[in-house]
């Protein structure tokens, strides 16, 4: 632990922002999980034991009927099971491993939904799944990834754009054939220049956009698989977030009415829903990040031992803009740690502290995963006041993809 380096004070150091927020989020995600276990419990418990009490009842009358004994027929029906596990089916659904079933199959590893309804049974299945999954999963991520890219670039110049036109109409900027005045023009570009869309807006178009996707395709599976709409519905959710329980598959009956185009529609809404609703989760994400920030704010716990000092916010801090501050900078292209505050400067010939050691190491993991990105890239970033760093600088993934794209994710916040 470190102790803290204030006048007088021979106590421990304050968290920091980024250590306080991931802890309360495993504390709200732990508490989720448990109202959503007494929710589910409470809702699904009663039905299961009457399943198991109806089963029972089924397996004794059927046993008595037939004049077989308990154990033969928990045999055969362990046999059945295992048959089960094959893609035997009492109802003859179509084969499982030709063509057409096996691209169903790795589609569904690839996209990380994998329903569970068809599992290879061989030794070498298993071993080429674990390799052939690594890289398809890895591959299937970057897609969605740059997705979300492109999605969220195109929705920023849309809401620019709308953005752009109520301006004009409220005056403050010039109509294209008008001649308005320069200052006038002047001021309206530069209130333009640097606006970003809130991640609000982008939250609620995503929201409408999987919602309208999800009920075309659950029309689409209400007249095609013969399921209930609220079923069809479930269904989309489960498919398109990746959750993939497996209670229900499309496309497994051995027949469809014009099959090819159902398939093709198949293919289609599961690849857009799924990619809709990745860009929705991360999207969400920060909103769920602004909520701990807000909390960390009204929670704000002070160094018992260093009275007025609070938590430290970290480099990955993201607030309202009313709590937005700037206290801490770690450059990369400088290499180096730029502190607000004066009396946390080592001086010379003082034994280094465990803060000043982790906030090097720091800058220099920050470096490396600068090199590794230019790396990526084929060329290097531009330095400069542009490069500045905020909390999803240096980011990877969706988090990465963000940066200084939404209002709430900007360097000029």
């Amino acid at each position: 632990m470190m102790a803290c380096r204030g006048a007088g004070c021979s106590g421990f150091a304050p968290v920091s922002q980024d250590t306080a927020r991931f802890a309360m989020l495993a504390l709200l995600i732990l508490l989720y999980l448990l109202c959503g276990a007494a929710v589910f419990s409470a809702l699904e418990q009663p039905k299961e034991k009457q399943a198991k009490a109806r089963w029972m009842q089924r397996f004794e009358q059927f046993s008595q009927k037939h004049n077989l004994s308990r154990s033969d027929l928990e045999n055969f029906l362990r046999h059945y099971e295992e048959a089960s596990m094959a893609g035997v089916r009492v109802d003859g659904l179509k084969a499982r491993w030709d063509f057409p079933g096996a691209l169903y199959f790795v589609g569904t590893v690839v996209s990380t939904i994998g329903f569970g309804m068809t599992t290879p049974a061989t030794v070498g299945g298993k071993i080429f799944l674990i390799f052939y999954g690594l890289i398809g999963c890895a591959a299937t991520i970057l897609f969605f990834n740059l997705f979300l890219e492109r999605i969220i670039t195109v929705l920023a110049f849309v809401l620019k754009s709308c953005h752009e036109v109520q301006h004009r109409r409220k005056g403050v900027l010039p109509h294209d054939g008008g001649q308005g005045p320069g200052d006038m023009r002047q001021r309206g570009e530069d209130g333009l220049a640097g606006w970003k869309p809130s991640v609000y807006c982008v939250m609620l178009i995503l929201c409408v956009a999987a919602i309208i996707i999800s009920c075309c395709a659950s029309a689409m599976y209400s007249s095609m698989e013969g399921w209930g709409y609220l079923d069809s519905l479930y269904f989309c959710f489960v498919a398109f977030s990746t959750i993939g329980f497996g209670d229900m598959v499309s496309g497994q009956r051995t027949t469809y009415q014009s099959q090819t185009l159902y398939s093709l529609g198949n293919f289609f809404f599961i690849l857009l829903g799924a990619c809709c609703i990745y860009s929705l989760f991360n999207v969400i994400s920060i909103v769920i990040k602004q909520v701990l920030n807000w909390l960390l704010k009204k929670l704000e716990i002070p160094c018992r031992h260093c009275p007025g000092r609070s938590l430290r916010p970290g480099r990955n801090a993201v607030v309202p803009g009313h709590f937005r501050t700037r206290v801490r900078n770690i450059s990369i292209d400088t290499d180096a740690v730029n502190e607000s505050e004066t009396d946390g400067r080592r001086m010379s010939g003082e034994m280094i502290s465990m803060r000043d050691f982790l906030a090097a190491n720091k800058v220099n993991l920050a470096i490396m995963q600068k090199q590794l990105s230019e790396t990526a890239n084929g060329y290097p970033r531009p330095s400069g006041s542009a490069n500045r760093h905020n909390e999803f600088s240096g980011g990877v993934g969706a988090l990465g993809i963000m940066n200084n794209r939404l209002a709430e994710t900007s360097v000029d916040r």
